[in-house]
This record gives C-alpha cells, sequence and structure tokens, in this order.
C-alpha cells in the first residue's frame, strides 16, 4: 500500500478527532465544565445560567461552572466560546442578542453560523416596558400620544448596542411609527436607575430586574414586549394587545457549544438542560424570573437561529442601526 499525502492528512486528522470521540463514549464529563455568560453578573442570562449550572452539576457529577465574560455587546464571551476546544468542556449560555451581533458589527472574530454548535433554548422571557410614575403616563397609548406630540424628543434605554433590549425598542418603534432616539448603557441595572429617575423616557426591560419595582411603584409597566403575556404579570398587555400589532419580540436565552464538538456530548448537555428545567427549583426560579421554560433538539434550535439571524438582519436594516467598527 503506497503511503501518500492524503494518507497522511487523514491521519493527522483521525488523531485529532479521537480524543473528542473517546471523550464522548468514555464518561464525559470526567472534569469541570466552563459555562460562559457574555454579560455581567446579576443579569438576567447569568441568574438563568446559575440556576441551570447547579442543577446540571448535581446531575452530572461534576462542577459546571459560570464565568462572566462581558463586553462589546456579549461578542468577547462569543469569542472565547468559539476558539474553545470542542470537547463539552467550554460552553457558553447566550440571549438573542447571538443572533444580532453579526448585523451591527462591522468585524466578529468568530462565525455566529459556523463557529457554533446550538444545543438547546433554556427559556423564553419577556421584556416589559417600564416608564417612571414622575412622567405621569399610565397606559401604551398615551406613550404613544407623547411621542407623536414630540417627535425625536423622546428617548429609550437599552442594554447595549445591538442588545435584544435594545432591538425589541428599535421593533417596537417601527411597528408603532414613532421616533424615539436609543441611550445604550452597559446593563440593565444603569438602564433601571436611569428610568427610574426620570432621565431616559422609557426601557423594555427584563422582567427580573425590574418586578420589584413594578411592585412597590417605582416603575410602571405599559406593556410586555413578548407575544403573549408574561405569567408574572399577569394584567399587563402585550404591545400588540395595547395597539401596537407587529411589535412582538421574542427574547431568549439558550446553550451553545463550539463548533464541531461531537454529537454524543451535544445531545448530552441538552438532556442535561431538559432534565435542570423539570426540577422543583429551577420552576420555582423562572417564576420568580417571568421566564418560561422552553426547549428544542440540537437540531431544531440550529434552525431556529439560521432563521433568526435571518430576520434580525431585515430588523437592523429598517431600523437603520449604525454598525461598529
Amino acid at each position: 500500500m503506497t503511503f501518500t499525502r492524503r494518507t497522511a492528512a487523514s491521519l493527522a486528522a483521525l488523531a485529532v478527532a479521537l480524543p473528542f470521540a473517546a471523550s464522548a463514549q468514555s464518561g464525559y464529563p470526567n472534569k469541570p465544565v466552563r459555562v460562559i455568560v457574555p454579560f455581567a453578573a446579576g443579569s438576567t442570562t447569568d441568574i438563568i445560567a446559575r440556576a441551570i449550572s447547579d442543577k446540571m452539576a448535581q446531575s452530572m457529577g461534576q462542577p459546571v461552572v459560570v464565568e462572566n465574560k462581558g463586553g462589546a455587546s456579549g461578542t468577547i464571551g462569543q469569542a472565547q466560546v468559539a476558539t474553545a476546544a470542542p470537547d463539552g468542556y467550554t460552553i457558553m449560555i447566550h440571549s438573542s442578542s447571538h443572533t444580532v451581533s453579526p448585523h451591527t458589527f462591522a468585524k466578529l472574530p468568530f462565525d455566529t453560523l459556523a463557529d457554533f454548535a446550538p444545543v438547546t433554548p433554556i427559556s423564553s422571557t419577556p421584556n416589559v416596558l417600564v416608564i417612571a410614575p414622575s412622567k405621569n403616563i399610565k397606559t401604551l397609548q398615551e406613550l404613544l400620544a407623547a411621542a407623536r406630540a414630540n417627535p425625536g424628543k423622546m428617548n429609550f434605554a437599552s442594554a447595549g448596542q445591538g442588545s435584544a433590549t435594545h432591538l425589541n425598542a428599535e421593533k417596537f418603534k417601527l411597528a408603532a411609527k414613532i421616533d424615539a432616539q436609543n441611550i445604550p448603557f452597559k446593563g440593565s441595572a444603569e438602564a433601571v436607575t436611569e428610568v427610574m429617575a426620570g432621565r431616559v423616557d422609557y426601557y423594555f426591560s427584563p422582567i427580573a430586574p425590574v418586578i420589584g419595582q413594578i411592585r412597590n411603584g417605582q416603575l410602571v409597566p405599559l406593556a410586555v414586549g413578548s407575544p403573549k403575556r408574561a405569567a408574572a404579570l399577569p394584567n399587563v398587555p402585550t404591545t400588540a394587545e395595547a395597539g401596537v400589532p407587529g411589535s412582538e419580540f421574542n427574547f431568549w436565552i439558550g446553550m451553545f457549544a463550539p463548533a464541531k464538538t461531537p454529537r454524543e456530548i451535544v445531545d448530552r448537555l441538552q438532556a442535561e438542560v431538559v432534565k435542570a428545567l423539570a426540577t422543583p427549583e429551577v420552576k420555582e426560579r423562572f417564576t420568580a424570573l417571568g421566564a418560561d421554560a422552553w426547549t428544542l433538539k440540537p437540531a431544531e434550535f440550529d434552525a431556529y437561529v439560521r432563521d433568526e439571524v435571518k430576520s434580525n438582519a431585515a430588523l437592523v436594516k429598517a431600523a437603520g442601526l449604525a454598525v461598529q467598527q
């Protein structure tokens, strides 16, 4: 048998693949698993990641450690996972911002579709449009009237340029046909503070960071941006119900692994998430956050992500969002 360069290349590729195949077959995991969250500690994505990771650690018999790698609208953490070994020991829990960044950055150090293996969504978490009581606005229609009476003068907060909170607000603005300016902050905590103080007009916030302020009257909820009402705020209408059809936005949180992670490991991770979501502790935590558990098979989630990348490209273009260099 002739030993050719092609044979040598094939053997080299096999040598690289064998450790990962062996890992899938020999008791994964056999060491701690790192979960990269590309946002600051205390964010909704972080809280959900920690709730899931704690239960996964108990089930898998190894530590599942959350590491916050925030900055640049999540792209710093994304880049770290994109270049990690595809062995299941570095994974990512991210939000729908994952499908936005390829359209809001001129250049990324990774390919959103090619460099990640979608595992499963974890939750669908409605955003709620909140405003300070000092604004004397109690309904969504009153907000729209104020915006139309003062075109270009109203503003809204977001947890960063291109974040899910930003896209939710932009989709609402387009559907409502109003002119309002985005004021980006480093995260939800700062955005909520500025809205409560009345320095920024409104904010499409994840429910968790504002549920306490809503209950004690420091913020007024006008509508939720999701396709259906939030269980945590059953009396608050959706933006569509309140008179703005076409404004629905699904803010989700999901798990990703590096591309080329063995299918056995991806399937195992998906099964562990499903198992964690079924525990009473996680169900209770999600209820407090106003989050709905949501899972898909890896292939289904991959198709969903690809569709959303396309739809967000259209949304970013329609909103005329600036591309970051």
